[in-house]
């Protein structure tokens, strides 16, 4: 499975009743059809899978699935705390349609999960799914960190075909790269360092700010690729500003504002996550027009 390029971890907008909204769920996915995106991440934590029930979870694996474009990799968030549970979500995403799973660490009873404790609840995962796995370490919201040695060691397993780190951390990908096997495949999670990423040996990105600027969080992958790395750079260093004044100091709900701004369908988070000030609004304001001076409500 060839997992090269651009994928945006994509929000779940809510009505005004803060239900799930199948109608804006849908426009956003058109929009993204008409891009170079490689393909679409559902329920993965820019998606606010923490905080779903899992009738909605349901509700929005199908929505994705009868929404996106035929040739849009589709790879589905699965994780959960327990290996039985992992396992079930797994399976349900491969029925749906869904080419790959992406599987976060558990993280609830960290003081005893050691490295054996992520080799032992990711192999058994990848024996029992249909589909190809990916981990998935975002040490920033659950506090565990999968390190290059378990990392290496899970790339040794046919089922496991790459990895999602969210980390920032690029050396970790050059020890991955320099120690896994050829086919594993290593994807940032971080728009701040797509480049040096991919000078690492990543092969793509999986990322909240393409919710919002897809055709930027392409554009720097596609430069990289034709070696046209001063444009590469130029870009890249607008967009790791925007990354870390929306997504790292804002979250979600400034992913959700910018998007708003660029006429995708964001919204409000879910609480207990709050909307943006407007102290905050003003200032990403600023951040967006100076990436896409289009940016305007749409």
């Amino acid at each position: 499975m060839d997992l090269s390029g651009i994928y945006p971890a994509l929000t779940t907008p809510f009505d005004a009743d803060g239900k799930f909204s199948a109608a804006d769920f849908r426009h956003n996915l058109h929009r993204y059809n008409q891009t170079d995106l490689a393909g679409y991440v559902v329920l993965g934590s820019t998606g606010e899978s923490v905080l779903l029930s899992s009738k909605e979870m349901e509700a929005i694996l199908a929505a994705a699935m009868e929404s996106a474009a035929p040739e849009k990799r589709m790879l589905a968030g699965t994780g959960a705390e327990s290996t039985a549970e992992t396992i079930a979500r797994t399976k349900r995403a491969a029925e749906l349609g869904y080419q790959a799973a992406l599987i976060k660490t558990p993280y609830y009873y960290k003081p005893v999960y050691k490295p054996e404790v992520y080799l032992t609840h990711y192999r058994a995962v990848a024996d029992a799914s249909p589909i190809p796995v990916l981990l998935y370490s975002v040490p920033q919201f659950t506090g565990v960190t999968l390190e290059t040695p378990e990392i290496v060691a899970l790339a040794e397993h046919p089922n496991i075909v790459g990895m999602k780190d969210s980390s920032g951390v690029v050396q970790r990908i050059v020890e991955v790269v320099a120690g896994a096997p050829s086919a594993f495949q290593m994807l940032t999670g971080s728009a701040s360092v797509i480049m040096p990423a991919l000078s690492a040996g990543a092969v793509g990105a999986i990322l909240a700010l393409a919710s919002a600027f897809p055709e930027k969080c392409v554009a720097v992958h596609q430069l990289y690729r034709q070696k046209m790395y001063e444009q590469a750079r130029e870009l890249q260093g607008k967009l790791a500003l925007a990354s870390k004044r929306v997504v790292s100091e804002c979250g979600i709900a400034g992913v959700k504002f910018v998007m708003d701004l660029r006429g995708y369908r964001g919204g409000v988070p879910r609480a207990p996550l709050l909307p943006l000030s407007d102290h905050a609004k003003a200032a990403i304001t600023k951040i967006a027009a100076s990436l896409e001076p289009s940016a305007a409500r749409a």
